[in-house]
């Protein structure tokens, strides 16, 4: 009997903890801009149903041949994402990007534009459909390698938007890919950006993160940035630490072990997350737990 009543307790535990984990939707998404609908995993933290006040919102942006849904299925730790929105009291955006569309709004493609896509299109569904605090003092954006440039190219254009930005191992300087082996793909996989010019260094040296600095440092925006010691993208995200050194704009810059990897990137969120919730905390817009 005894040994019952501790499997009984325990099944009651497990259930318990199971009702307050956090919440994933996946919210579709209508694009004016694109002319389609896409989709977009939002995590809500277990506190988010019965609390009546507005949360604070991450959106965290996959990488380049990847989807929305990257960030819960390619951690190691599957709840990576989940736990961090439960911890910080945060909710999470996952939104699409498409395979190589670099957040940008094409010059040549009217069905590639997903810088508008993100700052009008997600950002608004994700207020009038959530609890969210909806100005940008709740609002920050980070991403890996495509998403770590989006990331740092959206908040630099939109600073009205977004009150920090963060990049992991982000292609900062995206002509390095045409430095690969792999380049006559990348200028393939580029063309519904960059339509005939995509294997012009020039057209990557203007929409280059790299090249940013002028406005970054007006902005005046923290910033987070890391990339492991193996990566391809270390030098592009080394010169973009000296230029921002040298140029005297304030950010948080790491280097960590680790190459181009969900295992680096598994490591490197929670460090942006709480980077990310002093920041929020300091504009007062964390909810109470």
């Amino acid at each position: 009997m005894k040994n019952l009543k501790i499997l009984v307790f325990a099944v009651l535990l497990f259930a318990s903890s199971m009702s307050y984990a956090a919440k994933v939707d996946t919210l579709q998404i209508a694009s004016t801009a694109m002319g389609k609908t896409y989709k977009a995993a939002v995590v809500l933290p277990n506190t988010y149903a019965k609390s009546k006040t507005a949360f604070p919102v991450m959106y965290l942006l996959h990488g380049a041949y990847g989807h929305f849904s990257d960030w819960l299925k390619n951690t190691p730790n599957k709840k990576l994402v989940q736990s961090l929105s439960d911890q910080y009291n945060l909710i999470i955006v996952m939104p699409e990007g498409e395979t190589f569309s670099f957040y940008l709004d094409s010059p040549v493609n009217k069905e590639s534009q997903f810088e508008t896509f993100i700052t009008q299109e997600v950002i608004q569904k994700v207020d009038q459909t959530y609890k969210t605090i909806s100005n940008r003092t709740g609002r920050v954006i980070t991403g890996l390698s495509m998403g770590g440039h989006g990331a740092l190219y959206l908040s630099t254009r939109h600073p009205d938007l977004f009150c920090a930005a963060g990049s992991m191992s982000g292609a900062v300087d995206m002509g390095a890919m045409l430095n690969r082996d792999s380049s006559a793909q990348v200028v393939k996989l580029m063309q519904p950006v960059f339509g005939d010019k995509s294997g012009s260094t020039e057209m990557y040296e203007q929409h280059a993160v790299l090249g940013m600095l002028d406005k970054i440092k007006a902005n005046k925006l923290p910033l987070i940035i890391d990339c492991g010691v193996d990566d391809f993208l270390i030098e592009p995200n080394r010169e973009l630490h000296r230029r921002m050194v040298y140029n005297k704009i304030e950010h948080d810059y790491t280097e960590r072990p680790g190459a181009h990897t969900w295992e680096y990137w598994e490591n490197s969120l929670p460090y942006h997350v709480l980077f990310f919730s002093k920041i929020l905390l300091k504009n007062q817009t964390v909810t109470k737990k």
